[in-house]
């Protein structure tokens, strides 16, 4: 067993060693690169992405990336693929193999009938002198120098070049498409992710009751009415219009009046509340309200219409409800 500052020291040497094979493909983008987004942006069809081994593993991850970003893409095994699968690259469909030494038997087997079909090729590769390479309409290399493994065999530098390659191809389609927050919640409308870029707070605020008082309120009623509607406050509202904001009782403000006044039976909303409260419209995303609340140490936001007129109260409870945070 190796001493800590030894694993400490390995761990080291291979994140050093697969930085530098990173810079050694960054070193690769060229035309082939700048050919690859052009065919996969304009193509009517989809991306099919096959590999081997780790290279299958690879291959997988980046079809979840593009499918995830706008670029409709598929993953085909290679072995599967010659066994049956290839009935799913369709004429339209561009290819790509990812493999490390390009000549594999099963990449040696598909790629003639890749090109049988007529489909565009499109070889991320390790080996620019392999067969995949050489019958590629487009080479993307993926060379390394060696592997961070000490016997310079299990795919790890490679794995990882790979998976760049993908992810600056990924991302250069991003650019291409325009691919915005809000066309990236479409795909992602589950958990806490999907949840931050398409979440409301028209959404969340809706189930609360709207509890309201006016500046003239006895404190006794004051109290009553945050109680009944459980949300640990109440918005004091203009005598004359149930809509226009005057100010806010929270449970900090009846703490601070009961620090403040001996005699409690004459005081009204007016003379507890809080003038100016934070509001938030009621389209906003639900995590600009959350952070909001965040950066004034506050659990209540008043929701509000675009004239700021008042909706309801949003509390941060609602937020942790749906899994946002």
């Amino acid at each position: 067993m190796r001493t800590a500052e030894e694993i400490k020291n390995i761990a080291y040497q291979v994140i050093s060693d697969e930085k530098k094979a990173l810079e050694q493909i960054a070193d690769n983008i060229n035309d082939d690169f700048v050919r690859a987004v052009e065919t996969i942006f304009s193509a009517h069809g989809r991306v099919v992405i096959t590999g081997i081994g780790k290279s299958a593993n690879i291959a997988s991850k980046i079809v979840s990336t593009f499918n995830s970003t706008g670029t409709p893409a598929l993953f085909m095994h290679a072995a599967d693929a010659i066994h049956g699968d290839l009935g799913m690259v369709q004429k339209d469909d561009v290819v790509m193999c990812v493999s490390k030494s390009g000549n594999t038997p099963e990449i040696k087997v598909l790629v003639p009938l890749i090109k049988n079909f007529g489909n565009t090729l499109i070889a991320m590769v390790g080996n620019t002198d392999s067969l995949l390479a050489s019958q590629a309409d487009i080479v993307l290399d993926t060379t390394v120098a060696h592997e961070a493994c000490p016997n310079n065999l299990a795919p790890t530098s490679s794995t990882t070049a790979q998976l760049v390659m993908g992810d600056a191809l990924a991302v250069a389609l991003i650019e291409c498409r325009n691919f915005s927050a809000r066309d990236f919640a479409r795909f992602h409308p589950g958990g806490a992710l999907g949840k931050q870029l398409y979440m409301h707070v028209d959404d969340l605020f809706r189930q609360n009751e709207r509890p309201a008082v006016v500046p003239s309120t006895s404190l006794e009623d004051t109290i009553l009415e945050m109680t009944s509607k459980r949300l640990g406050c109440t918005v004091v509202v203009d005598e004359d219009c149930h809509d226009r904001i005057r100010g806010i009782v929270c449970d900090g403000d009846l703490r601070r009046m009961m620090k403040q006044h001996r005699s409690l039976s004459n005081l009204t909303a007016a003379d507890i509340m809080s003038p100016n409260p934070k509001t938030i419209l009621y389209n906003e995303y639900a995590v600009n309200a959350l952070n909001l609340m965040r950066q004034n140490s506050i659990t209540q936001l008043i929701v509000v219409d675009e004239n700021g007129l008042y909706l309801g109260v949003l509390h941060l409870h609602d937020i942790l409800r749906e899994g946002i945070i």
